[in-house]
């Protein structure tokens, strides 16, 4: 088999860091296994405290041109969460390349994401890809790339201590707030994701820049302005041209939203300076539901999430 249609395929999920976040809303993962008979029962208990959900749809641009749509659908209930998200290339783009994908992640969270279930699948004209991780307490315990990577003599291993204390790509756009402060409070953004989307593990290291008021179709108020760095860990190759790019870049943020109910942020828009341009992902609509906010028109949009979270809790 050869070695270029994975490689090629992976590596723009795995070689740029914020482009990564983004590249988590090339999202399906249905690893949720089965739940025994005592942890049903305690579920029954709690079906009565719906979960607070929220549903995003973004649009992709880069280098000013429309050439994508993606969403993401969360369903949060006390500390555990499910996370879907899915992308499609469109216009010129899709027609060439029929990008598109689809993923999951559920768990728990404190201080920070805890998943426990991870999966995703991309697909182009030409190859596809998909990668399953199951983990414990932040360690990952079981990990399968199919078609498997071709071992490049020159990208640095990936090791056991590689795979603890670790998130996966979609669990990265799951930011706790901090302590038992407010949803803007700066801090918020000055946090460390340590990656690992089952081929490379990377920081990304986030810093407060500002706050600044926004208005979108179902949101209207604050975002924390946060700067975004690229760290390579392993897993990567240190002489590729777009490794030291990633690495130097200055020109990344994410600008994050509170879920109304929760004590998590979203990702409000993501922005990543390329060798090609900036690429975008901005949310066009923000859809609340759940036992605090107003179900709108796309409320449907996060009845899956919140249906697997009730009936296969997050590591089970």
């Amino acid at each position: 088999m050869s070695a270029t249609p994975a490689h090629r395929t992976i590596e723009p999920l795995t070689t740029h860091a914020a482009g990564r976040l983004a590249g988590g809303l090339l999202a399906l993962a249905l690893l949720a296994g089965p739940a025994d008979a005592g942890a049903r029962g305690a579920r029954s208990k709690r079906a009565a405290a719906a979960p607070a959900t929220v549903a995003v749809d973004y649009g992709i641009n880069l280098a000013g041109l429309p050439i994508g749509t993606a969403r993401l659908a969360g369903a949060f209930e006390r500390d555990r969460y499910v996370m879907d998200v899915s992308a499609v290339l469109t216009g010129l783009v899709g027609a060439i390349t029929g990008g598109k994908g689809s993923a999951r992640a559920s768990g728990t969270f404190a201080a920070a994401p805890q998943p426990g279930a991870f999966a995703i699948a991309t697909h182009t004209a030409s190859s596809g890809i998909a990668v399953r991780m199951a983990l414990a307490r932040g360690t990952v315990v079981q990990a399968e790339i199919t078609p498997p990577l071709v071992d490049m003599q020159d990208r640095v291993p990936v090791t056991q201590a590689d795979k603890r204390g670790i998130i996966d790509p979609v669990s990265a756009l799951l930011m706790p707030i901090q302590g038992r402060g407010e949803p803007i409070d700066p801090e918020n953004c000055n946090r460390t994701l340590p990656v690992f989307d089952g081929a490379t593990r990377f920081n990304v290291v986030l810093s407060y820049a500002e706050t600044r008021p926004v208005q979108k179709p179902g949101y209207a108020g604050p975002v924390l302005v946060c700067t975004a760095r690229y760290q390579a860990v392993a897993g990567h190759r240190p002489d590729r041209p777009g490794v030291k790019f990633m690495e130097e870049n200055r020109e990344m943020s994410v600008w994050l939203a509170p879920v109304e109910g929760t004590r998590v942020l979203l990702p409000l828009r993501i922005s990543v300076l390329t060798t090609i341009g900036t690429n975008i992902i901005e949310a066009t609509r923000w859809t609340q539901g759940g036992p605090t906010g107003t179900a709108g028109a796309g409320a449907t949009g996060t009845a899956a999430a919140q249906a697997s979270l009730q009936e296969h809790p997050p590591g089970q």
